[in-house]
Formats: structure tokens, C-alpha cells, sequence
């Protein structure tokens, strides 16, 4: 990593779309969610031949040393070979456990493991919980099926949430089914600029709609949001409709409005303030590219009484959120006319 991609404490836009799931959930992940809990254990006055027995027994290859419920010591099979070269199969495990303990927490997150794998070049980490108490045994290998297992699990809810948000409209009868949800945008918050744009595009890609269409409806209603943050007074509302075979956008505000409509759709044109063009935003193309990512586009505007904006994308039949379903079992969706 060069020194250029990271400033002020900062990881670059470069290096953070490079960090993977996996690396994502090495800090999600506690070490107790990942470790060994049912650990095998041995008594410091147990021989080094109990220790051959216990490793062959159970395939491992260490184990933690207990006397009086607390943690003295670890042995590893280093530790079984060095004793059998010397002639002592027989000796106490305390004359050739390790006893300066590198131990984790349960609670801390998995990063916090593999850095300490990598400065201590251990096999293994007795894993303590807050109060000093041994509650597990941690590998290498524990982290990686650790993580495989949290990547299994999130693949499953991901696909069962897009199957039951892709058959929204199948098993509810109805002369007109729509979902509709809505967001209150701060004016000024650009922190959380994109926010709406971003849950209701990840909605319409579980409901089944094509990436295309989410991308429209993204751009469309991204830009209706920065809207409401940058020129309303006291903030606004962003409303989608969804129906099987048309999405319906709406933001609205009861704000300064806007004097020349007609102006306001020219590209380049903006009332933003100079605060606002200096970070980036209000450039006075947000109307040109709604405009570009819609089927229909109607805007109201009444000085000193606030901005209606209404768009429209139609979903043709291959684009439809669900086929028409013609088992009376399942439902039927029938379109009102309008």
C-alpha cells in the first residue's frame, strides 16, 4: 500500500472498495462466536504420556494447562516432543508446559486474534472472558470456518429475504396492490445524503426488479434527496409507490419554492449557496438527470409554500416486479384502470 492512499488517519475510496466481506467481518465477529468452547484440558501434576494419549484421542494438537479453575499454562505437541526425545514420557506436564500465556478475550473482535497470531506465532490462543475465566480455545482454523460459517449464514437470510420480497404481490389478492414507503429528509444533513436513494434501491433488487430499473429509480431519487437536504426550509418527505408494473416517486417540502420552473430545469442552474457548491453538491444538474432516469416527470412549485416533484417509471412485462398470476389459490393481481 502506497503511502499516498491513506491521509490523515483516513482509508481512500481506492483501498476501502478492495476491503472484502470476509475483512469486513473479521471486525463484526467476536472471538466468542468463533472459538472452540468444549476444550480439553489438563491438570499440571498429569505425565507427558496423558498429554500423547489426550492429543491422539482427540486430534489436537494443544491444550490448556488448569489447576484450581484457572489458566497456568498451555502444552503443544512441541512441548510432547521435546519431552520424548529427553526419555521423560513420565514427567509432570508443568515441567514442560509453556507458562507465559498469550491469551484473547471473548469479547474482542476477531482482527484483534489474528494480529496476535501473527506477532506471537502461535498455534492456538486460550480465549478468557472479561472476568480472567477460560471460556475457550481459539485456532487458526476456528477463524476460518468462523467466518465461512457467518458468510453461509448471511447468504441464506440474503436469499430468503429476496424470495419473500420478490413474492410480495403473489399471495395478497387485491383490485390494486402497492407497497409504499417513505423517508423524512433533514435539510442539511449530508451526512446521510443517500441514505433513502440507497435503502430503496436495495428493496426493489430484492423485489426483483432488474438492475437497470434500480439504478433509475437510485439516481432519480438520490438526487430528488439532495434536493430537499440543499434548498428546503425545515426538510422534506421522499415517497415511493410500488406497484407489479409501475414505480411511482414523489418528494415534496413545504419550503421557499422555486420562483421560474422553467429555469430551475436548465442545466446548470442553481440557488445553492456558495457553502453548499464548495462541497460539492448543488451543481444544478439534479432535475437534468431525474429528468434523464424517468419515464415521466411533473414539477409543482409555489413561493413560500413548497415543491411537489412526481416521477414515474412503467415496468414493462419483462421488467414487472411479478408476473400476473392467474392461480386463484395464490391470488391474482388485477390492474385498476386509471
Amino acid at each position: 500500500m502506497s503511502d499516498k492512499s491513506i491521509k490523515k488517519g483516513n482509508i481512500s475510496d481506492q483501498v476501502a472498495e478492495s476491503i472484502t466481506r470476509v475483512e469486513e467481518l473479521a471486525y463484526e465477529l467476536k472471538i466468542g462466536d468463533v472459538m472452540t468452547r468444549n476444550v480439553k484440558t489438563l491438570a499440571p501434576e498429569a505425565n507427558m504420556n496423558d498429554v500423547a494419549e489426550l492429543f491422539r484421542a482427540n486430534r489436537i494438537s494443544g491444550a490448556p494447562v488448569i489447576k484450581d479453575d484457572q489458566l497456568i499454562g498451555v502444552v503443544s505437541i512441541e512441548d510432547l516432543i521435546r519431552s520424548l526425545r529427553q526419555g521423560e514420557a513420565f514427567s509432570p506436564v508443568e515441567k514442560y508446559m509453556t507458562s507465559s500465556i498469550i491469551s484473547v478475550r471473548s469479547t474482542d473482535p476477531v482482527v484483534e486474534a489474528l494480529k496476535t497470531f501473527v506477532k506471537a506465532r502461535v498455534g492456538r490462543l486460550p480465549v478468557l472472558s472479561p472476568e480472567g475465566k477460560m471460556v475457550g480455545i481459539l485456532s487458526k482454523g476456528d477463524i476460518t470456518r468462523g467466518l465461512l460459517d457467518a458468510l453461509q449464514r448471511e447468504h441464506h437470510q440474503e436469499e430468503l429475504i429476496r424470495y419473500r420480497a420478490s413474492h410480495l404481490f403473489e399471495d395478497i389478492v387485491s383490485d390494486r396492490t402497492t407497497l409504499v414507503l417513505r423517508y423524512r429528509i433533514e435539510r442539511g444533513n449530508f451526512t446521510r445524503g443517500g441514505t433513502a436513494s440507497s435503502h430503496i434501491k436495495r428493496a426493489l433488487l430484492r423485489m426483483g426488479a432488474s438492475p437497470q430499473i434500480a439504478r433509475r429509480c437510485g439516481i432519480a431519487i438520490y438526487e430528488a434527496e439532495m434536493n430537499l437536504i440543499i434548498h428546503s426550509t425545515n426538510g422534506g418527505t421522499i415517497k415511493v409507490e410500488i406497484e407489479s408494473h409501475r414505480i411511482s416517486m414523489e418528494a415534496y417540502d413545504n419550503g421557499p419554492g422555486i420562483p421560474d420552473i422553467e429555469k430551475a430545469l436548465q442545466p446548470g442552474y442553481t440557488t445553492a449557496s456558495e457553502a453548499v457548491r464548495e462541497m460539492g453538491f448543488g451543481a444544478g444538474m439534479g432535475l437534468v438527470n431525474i429528468k434523464r432516469c424517468v419515464d415521466e416527470m411533473k414539477l409543482e412549485s409555489t413561493v413560500d409554500k413548497g415543491t411537489n416533484l412526481r416521477m414515474i417509471i412503467y415496468l414493462t412485462d419483462q421488467d414487472a416486479l411479478v408476473q400476473p398470476v392467474t392461480n386463484p389459490v395464490k391470488g391474482t393481481i388485477n390492474h385498476e384502470p386509471e
